[in-house]
């Protein structure tokens, strides 16, 4: 599995030419792809000239960005100049083409990385599977037999099976964290309001985050520094300076580190529960904490998305009902009729859920908290339902069930890969690393501290071993 630092390194070293890896890229998608279902559309084209221009820096001796000749793709909601922008739709797919990139591609393309493409994704970022009814299932890299996760599963399978090395998705509900669990690599979901998320299609305003996926936990910090900084065109997004993280890292320390029990416990599989107790043991962590709110303000993220991504629909739902797929426009029409009442009450229950954990770091003196990130491991694509402790649970609502309260209230958190004993043979899941707001460098420390332990770690994809 190729790492973004390596072909960095590569690069400088003169080892090899950013056109050179962007062809081992080409080989990779046309070799892999097919299987996966990962990608909707390539922009190679501009891919040769992207690449053409860090060779350009190399011939002439100047200094090279951080990501330079680094290959990635992006989830089909990111604005791709000159292409147009489907997130996931039909209904979309006449829209005129974007007339500019969306800013975290601006933002990759100076920092010298490679855009080769757009990545499959639930219609309209309303999903967990990535079973989509018009770009097809995208394929778990580990059992082809199984889903990615969602929204963002093209974006979690291209790197986990060995396509590109770095992809950006975006998280609502857990659509970085769901993915990144079922596919087996790290994903981060920053604080809201951290990246900016101008030139994206929306799905819910005050829920959306973007972030990246990486196979390996240094890349991913090296993106996400890549990424940071403000925007006043996004509202949402804070004025806050970039805060690297590199490979400066805070000591994390195990008594400041507790494992989220109750709604967290009860809502996982023996997998999941495996895992988190792996990543407690390696970070130190001997306390157990419950967040009391926890199930409603996950109701509360269920009100506000059927709300305002009904509203975000409304219009379009009434002159083209037949071109959104079945799986999403009935709730999308649902939520456009909440009365807002419900909606009201469903932000008052979102900050005093804010509060409640707020008090729950300062009050018990923690830095972190850790909790799994999906209820079960990859299920078979087209199953309706899961299973934990004996209960049939929805799937396409409840792959959400351990990610939507924390994305309720915004706060960073960054997805690791665990491969439990007791677990389906082959199969990855994730566990949550959460922080409070602007501390995505706890989770990430955390994080590398679990990589290089050997507990959290990405593996080669079984579908192609």
């Amino acid at each position: 599995m190729r790492r973004a630092l390596d072909i960095v390194a590569r690069i400088k070293a003169g080892e090899a030419s950013a056109l050179d890896v962007l062809a081992e890229t080409e080989a990779l998608i046309a070799a892999r792809d097919p299987v996966l279902n990962s990608f909707t559309s390539l922009c190679l084209q501009r891919a040769r000239v992207e690449a053409a221009a860090v060779d350009a820096l190399c011939a002439a001796g100047k200094p090279l960005p951080p990501l330079a000749g680094v290959p990635y793709a992006v989830k089909n909601l990111f604005d791709i100049a000159g292409e147009v922008t489907v997130a996931g739709g039909r209904v979309n797919r006449a829209n005129p083409p974007a007339g500019a990139d969306a800013e975290l591609v601006r933002r990759m393309r100076a920092a010298g990385g490679v855009l080769v493409g757009a990545l499959n994704m639930d219609e309209h970022a309303y999903g967990f599977t990535t079973e989509n009814s018009h770009y097809g299932v995208t394929r778990n890299p580990h059992d082809a037999s199984r889903i990615a996760g969602g929204s963002s599963g093209g974006s979690a399978a291209a790197v986990a099976g060995g396509l590109v090395p770095l992809a950006l998705g975006s998280d609502t509900n857990g659509s970085i964290r769901v993915p990144s669990s079922l596919c087996g690599i790290f994903g981060l979901k920053p604080t809201f309001g951290r990246l900016p998320r101008t030139g994206s299609f929306p799905f819910v305003h005050s829920l959306d985050h973007l972030g990246p996926f990486a196979a390996d936990i240094d890349d991913l910090a090296a993106v996400y520094d890549a990424l940071q900084g403000p925007d006043a065109s996004d509202p949402a997004c804070a004025p806050r300076a970039a805060e690297p993280v590199g490979h400066a890292a805070p000591a994390i320390r195990g008594e400041r580190v507790a494992v989220l029990g109750g709604w967290f416990g009860r809502q996982a599989g023996d997998a999941a529960r495996e895992a988190v107790q792996l990543v407690a043991a390696a970070l130190g962590a001997a306390r157990s904490v419950e967040w009391q709110g926890a199930e409603a303000a996950r109701s509360a993220a269920f009100l506000i998305t059927g709300s305002e991504g009904g509203a975000l629909h409304r219009a379009r739902l009434m002159r083209q009902y037949e071109d959104y797929e079945p799986l999403s426009r009935d709730r999308l029409i649902a939520g456009s009729l909440m009365p807002s009442a419900w909606l009201a009450q469903a932000q008052r229950v979102r900050r005093r859920a804010h509060e409640e954990v707020m008090a729950l770091f300062a009050g018990a003196g923690l830095d972190l908290l850790i909790a799994p990130a999906t209820p079960v491991q990859a299920t078979v694509a087209g199953a309706s339902t899961l299973q934990i402790g004996g209960r049939a649970l929805p799937l396409r609502a409840s792959m959400g069930l351990l990610t939507q309260p924390i994305s309720c209230i915004g706060l960073p958190v960054c997805t690791v890969p665990v491969w439990p004993a007791g677990g389906e043979p082959g199969l990855p899941i994730g566990v949550q690393l959460i922080a409070p707001p602007w501390r995505e460098d706890l989770c990430l420390a955390a994080a590398r501290l679990l990589a290089r332990q050997g507990v959290a770690m990405a593996r080669e994809p079984g579908v192609f071993a």
